[in-house]
């Protein structure tokens, strides 16, 4: 029995150690094809599902002064940009910084729209209020990025990475 606990002991370490190594690359490329994707999308008249709802919140979010045929391509280069930028790994902070502006600018129809965004306010959100609320994990995964920008990484044993700060 102590044999087959220390052989799943060895493993799950393994596994650990591998998840440790490559877990932020993986969430950072991941992240960056959501973005390019969706970025992509918004190209596209009718393809991308919050098209509708970020026109009216641009709208609003510039007091009318960029119409929609100016601000929908221009929230999908920046869309792509944060997405390309993730995915390869370039101008980290600037990356990030476009991330997360986009999404201050994506919880906003929360507040602008919140009969769109509830069916009761404020627990019970509508599909579209559920694509909103989501852009939380994204928000987190975008910290947990923006924790490595300066070396920082993370480790599979706690005490193997306090031994490496002191």
């Amino acid at each position: 029995m102590k044999s087959s606990f220390a052989q799943f002991d060895r493993l799950d370490a393994k596994i650990t150690e591998w998840m440790a190594r490559n877990g932020v690359l993986l969430l950072r490329v991941s992240l960056g094809i959501v973005f390019l994707w969706f970025g992509a999308l918004k190209f596209f008249p009718g393809l991308s599902p919050a098209q509708d709802l970020a026109t009216r919140t641009l709208d609003i979010l510039s007091f009318g002064l960029v119409p929609a045929s100016v601000a929908i391509p221009l929230l999908a280069a920046w869309e792509c940009l944060i997405g390309i930028g993730l995915i390869f790994g370039l101008w980290m902070r600037a990356t990030l910084f476009l991330l997360f502006m986009q999404m201050v600018g994506t919880v906003t129809p929360l507040f602008l729209f919140p009969g769109e965004a509830f069916t009761r306010f404020p627990y019970a959100p509508t599909l579209e209020g559920q694509y909103i609320i989501k852009n939380l994990v994204l928000v987190g995964a975008g910290i947990v990025i923006g924790a490595t920008v300066r070396g920082g990484r993370l480790h599979a044993q706690p005490h193997v990475g306090l031994a490496l700060e002191s």
